[in-house]
């Protein structure tokens, strides 16, 4: 499961409040403290990385004072943590509480605040094809300085992608990290019968791509660009295709059983914090199974 947003950020989604509305309410609750506080409220791009969870540890003494005033009930300490579903439903019934009385909470409130978590995701396509015509491989890689993307024959840089587009990328700088599932593996044999192809007719394809990424783009780089290709496979169960461009864009795509893999939807993910959301779980994922793998 991904990571809870910060419960600031919670809150004020809860309340409807944008920055200016935020700081109009921070004066109010410190001038009941401090009247000498007002206008202390944080700047446009420190409140952003306060409801973000960019920070190390807590804001100055007297802005968490205001903000524990704000929001009755919540420590600073709470605010700038992860908060949980509990919290979220707590949270939402009491604010309804203060408006209608002891009635029911709007249930899509509380909808909307777990939501949050997964706000990372930009865009759902329903199969691989609507993707790539909306999401081009050219567009998506073009100023790549980074690519990692594990699945299963990895069609999208391999054929969908030109030869001389990754050998430039690689030239100018790009790194590029490629895992295969292995074609002489147990988990590709089961994805065939899921799929319903004869035996071997991934494996074929996936050495095809295999050789492809070797011989006419690795082997015919300069030596400084050949070391930024890494080429590698692992035999596990395969459940998703995952291409992380940079540090910023993923594109995650499920194996469903019964469904050829370009039949399956596919989901664009744009990184909004370092270590909430879908992007970094999935980029998690990457890194566990490119530990494990096997180079080429």
């Amino acid at each position: 499961m991904a990571a809870q947003p910060v419960a600031l950020r919670a809150l004020l989604r809860q309340r409807h409040w944008k920055y200016a509305t935020f700081c109009a309410e921070y004066d109010k609750a410190a001038k009941k403290i401090d009247p000498k506080l007002t206008g202390g409220w944080p700047s446009r791009a420190q409140f952003h990385r306060w409801i973000n969870g960019e920070l190390r540890g807590l804001p100055y003494p007297d802005a968490c004072r205001v903000l524990e005033a704000l929001f009755p009930g919540w420590t600073a300490e709470q605010l700038f943590g992860p908060i949980t579903d509990d919290q979220l439903a707590r949270a939402a019934s009491q604010a309804a509480g203060d408006e209608l009385g002891p009635a029911e909470p709007p249930r899509l409130d509380i909808d909307r605040l777990l939501a949050d978590r997964f706000s990372d995701v930009s865009a759902v396509y329903a199969t691989r094809s609507e993707f790539i015509s909306a999401m081009p491989p050219h567009i998506l890689f073009g100023s790549a300085s980074k690519i990692r993307a594990c699945g299963l024959s990895l069609n999208l840089l391999c054929q969908q992608y030109a030869d001389q587009s990754l050998r430039q990328l690689a030239e100018t700088g790009t790194e590029i990290q490629c895992l295969f599932l292995d074609p002489d593996g147990e988990a590709i044999r089961h994805r065939e019968r899921e799929e319903g192809f004869r035996a071997g007719h991934l494996a074929d394809l996936t050495r095809i791509n295999i050789v492809t990424l070797q011989e006419r783009v690795r082997d015919k780089l300069t030596t400084d660009a050949r070391a930024r290709v890494a080429i590698a496979t692992y035999d596990e169960t395969i459940r998703f295709s995952i291409t992380l461009v940079d540090e910023t864009v993923g594109i995650i795509q499920p194996y469903m059983p019964g469904r050829r893999g370009v039949d399956s939807p596919t989901l664009v993910l744009h990184r909004r914090w370092p270590d909430l959301g879908l992007f970094p779980a999935f980029e998690t994922v990457f890194s566990s199974l490119w530990s494990t793998s096997k180079p080429l």
